[in-house]
């Protein structure tokens, strides 16, 4: 196989979110990191059966992007909050974070809520779209008839490396593939990647040591997954 075919094999299209920079326009279009400010009528910031209000991560305005992934279509917001200290790897969802999804039909106001605890900066986003996103080598996505195509490629000389034929966006992104720090891991059979929110000191992210938050959602039963890892 060319180098061309196993480019085209494995490359998936990714928006990038980059925190600020810009002066915010304050609409309901907007995306934002360490803030959620949309909400039902009867809901307030979720809280766990131990009393503890879940933080405010992220707020999505997904017809405004330039991109979304087809896992999201029909969901008009998407908000998720995540406890301090975070969630275990790959605990279900609810008592430690929560995504809310939100549709054409949900009327939505604005309540500018405060959690205790929270310590994200906020920060809309900018979205610059990533034509071709590539999983990283190790557990990221590589299926195996690829990495011995690839293989065979590094042998010949052709290539030194892998990452002589792709590259991986790092940063906030929806779409692409998970930057895992890790060997990568598997969700469960019908999970598809769908988004993450990287460590970052403009917002006062650090999920551990550099990692990112990373949410998968299930192509049949809508259930989400979230991993995190990190060096």
């Amino acid at each position: 196989m060319d180098i061309q075919s196993i480019r085209d094999r494995l490359a998936k299209p990714a928006l990038k979110f980059t925190a600020g920079g810009f002066r915010p326009s304050h609409s309901d279009e907007e995306s934002w990191l360490g803030r959620v400010f949309l909400f039902r009528e009867d809901e307030e910031l979720p809280i766990n059966s131990a009393g503890e209000t879940l933080l405010p991560f992220a707020q999505f305005h997904l017809p405004s992007l330039p991109f979304s992934s087809p896992h999201l279509q029909g969901i008009k917001v998407l908000t998720v909050f995540i406890a301090n200290p975070f969630p275990d790897e790959l605990e279900p969802m609810g008592e430690r974070w929560l995504v809310r999804e939100y549709h054409d039909e949900d009327v939505l106001v604005r309540k500018e809520l405060t959690a205790e605890k929270a310590f994200l900066k906020p920060f809309p986003l900018k979205a610059e779209a990533v034509p071709a996103d590539y999983p990283l080598w190790d557990g990221g996505g590589v299926p195996r008839d690829l990495e011995l195509e690839i293989l065979e490629l590094e042998r010949s000389g052709r290539i030194e490396c892998y990452y002589d034929l792709t590259t991986h966006c790092y940063e906030h992104k929806l779409g692409g593939y998970p930057s895992f720090c890790q060997s990568g891991i598997d969700p469960g059979e019908g999970f598809e990647f769908v988004m993450q929110i990287s460590s970052d000191a403009k917002i006062n992210l650090n999920v551990v040591d550099s990692g990112s938050l990373m949410f998968w959602k299930h192509r049949d039963s809508g259930e989400w997954a979230l991993y995190y890892d990190f060096y």
